[in-house]
C-alpha cells in the first residue's frame, strides 16, 4: 500500500497544482516516506516545490518533548533554513503571521484514532486559520491504526478542549484525511481543502487492521506512542492521565500498563471479571508488576495489569479497551471506596474542570464509577447510543 505522502512524491501530476505555490508541511517525527526519510527532507528534495515554512504539533516537528504541557519553542530548521512554527509552544492556533508564510498547508500526521491524540485539534485550528486567511489545506492521508471500530461517550457541549476537538466518541474509526471533511462540515467552514488518499488501505484485513504491520515500520508518533499494541489500547488506557494511577509512563511499555503501588491488582482483575466479563474479550489481562523510573509513582513498585492486545491473543472486533478501563476504576471503587482515583491538576490548559472529565468530554463515566448504585449495563446504554449515531454520521465521509 501507499500513504499519502509517498503517493505525492511518486506522482507529478499529483503535485503539479502545488507548483508556484509557497507550501508549508506540518509533520512530526513520524512524518515519514517508505523509506524512512522525513517528510520535510523528501518534499524539499523535490525540485517542482518551494518549502517555505514548517510547522510542528505537540512533541515538536523532529523532536520529542516527553509530557504534556511541555511546550515546543519556534526555530529555524538549519538544513533547510525554513522557519519551523510551534503549535504547541506560545500557541496552539495558528498566527496570522504563521499564515503568511504559506499558501498551501501540506498535514502529514500519523495519528491514533483517538479523540484526545491533540494532532486531531491542531487539524481543526490549522482548517479554521485557512478558511480565515484563504489559504489551502491537503492532508497526505495515513492509517488509522486502530482500525474502524467505534467506542465511547461522545463529547458532550460545552466541553470541548484541545484534547476534545468537537463531538466525537473516544474512537472514531476514522482518518485525519476523513476526519477534515467532518470539520468542514459541521464547523461550516469554507476552505479549499484535498486529501492525497491512501492506496490499498485495508482497515479490516488482518494482521494489522488498519495499520499495515508486515510492510511499513512503526515510528513513534509521540513519545509515548511506542507501537501498534499502544494504539490499540490507547482509547482506553488514556483516561489513567486523568487518574491516580500510573499509565505506565517511565516504563518500557507506557499506556499497555495500569497499576499503582497501593492496590492489589489481582483482586481488581477478579472483580472486573465479576462485573463484566464481556468488556474483558479480545486482549488478555496479565497481572505485573512495574516501577516508573519518572512521572506519577516514580521509582515505587506498582503492582499492575498489561493489557496484551497482540497475537494470538487479539480479537479486533471484541476488543473495546474504552469499556475494559472504565470497568477497572469500576472495580477499584467497589473495592476501595475510598481510594483517590480521580487526579486533581490542571490538564491540556484547563484549569476549572476534573481531568477525567476533560478527557471523556463530561462528566458521566466518572460519575458512573462513583456511582455505586451503577451497573456496567448502565454505561453500555449511554455509550452504545452515541456509537450507533457515530457509525450513522461518519459514513458520508468515509474515503476507503
Amino acid at each position: 500500500m501507499k500513504f499519502g505522502i509517498d503517493r505525492l512524491l511518486s506522482a507529478t501530476n499529483l503535485r503539479a497544482p502545488l507548483k508556484g505555490k509557497r507550501i508549508a508541511l506540518l509533520a512530526h517525527p513520524a512524518s515519514v516516506t517508505e523509506d524512512l526519510s522525513h517528510s520535510l527532507d523528501a518534499l524539499a528534495a523535490c525540485d517542482d516545490l518551494t518549502i517555505t515554512a514548517a510547522f510542528g504539533p505537540q512533541h515538536g516537528l523532529r523532536g520529542d518533548k516527553q509530557d504534556n504541557m511541555i511546550e515546543s519553542p519556534d526555530y529555524d530548521d538549519p538544513v533547510h533554513g525554513v522557519p519551523v512554527f510551534s503549535l504547541y509552544g506560545e500557541v496552539r492556533r495558528p498566527t496570522d503571521a504563521m499564515m503568511a508564510s504559506f499558501d498551501v498547508m501540506l498535514v502529514d500526521l500519523q495519528d491514533l484514532g483517538c479523540r484526545i491524540y491533540t494532532f486531531l485539534t491542531t487539524l481543526r485550528y490549522v482548517l479554521e486559520a485557512a478558511a480565515q486567511h484563504d489559504k489551502t489545506v491537503w492532508v497526505l492521508d495515513r492509517p488509522n491504526p486502530a482500525g474502524r471500530p467505534v467506542e465511547g461517550l461522545t463529547l458532550r457541549d460545552g466541553w470541548e478542549s484541545f484534547v476534545g476537538a468537537g463531538a466525537l466518541p473516544m474512537r472514531h474509526g476514522m482518518t485525519l484525511g476523513e476526519m477534515g471533511h467532518w470539520f468542514i462540515k459541521t464547523l461550516k467552514l469554507d476552505v479549499d481543502y484535498r486529501v492525497i488518499e491512501m492506496e490499498e488501505w485495508r482497515p479490516n484485513d488482518a494482521p494489522g487492521f488498519g495499520w499495515p504491520l508486515e510492510t511499513r515500520a512503526w515510528i513513534n508518533p509521540s513519545p509515548n506512542a511506542p507501537n501498534l499494541w499502544m494504539a490499540r489500547a490507547y482509547a482506553g488506557t488514556v483516561m489513567l492521565e486523568g487518574t491516580t494511577l500510573s499509565e505506565g509512563r517511565g516504563t518500557t511499555r507506557p499506556l499497555e500498563l495500569f497499576g499503582a503501588p497501593d492496590i492489589n491488582t489481582r483482586a481488581v482483575l477478579e472483580e472486573m471479571q465479576k462485573l463484566a466479563p464481556q468488556w474483558l474479550e479480545g486482549c488478555v489481562l496479565r497481572e505485573c508488576w512495574f516501577e516508573p523510573t519518572f512521572h506519577k509513582h516514580q521509582g515505587k513498585l506498582c503492582h499492575g495489569v498489561q493489557i496484551h492486545a497482540e497475537a494470538p491473543h487479539y480479537d479486533h472486533q471484541a476488543f473495546r479497551p474504552w469499556r475494559l478501563q472504565a470497568l477497572a476504576f469500576k472495580a477499584i471503587r467497589r473495592l476501595y471506596k475510598d481510594y483517590e482515583i480521580w487526579r486533581d491538576f490542571p490538564y491540556e490548559y484547563e484549569h476549572d474542570k476534573l481531568a477525567i472529565d476533560v478527557i471523556n468530554g463530561g462528566p458521566a463515566l466518572r460519575e458512573w464509577v462513583d456511582d455505586a448504585a451503577a451497573a456496567p449495563g448502565d454505561l453500555d446504554a449511554l455509550a452504545g447510543a452515541d456509537e450507533k449515531a457515530w457509525e450513522q454520521e461518519r459514513k458520508a465521509f468515509l474515503l476507503y
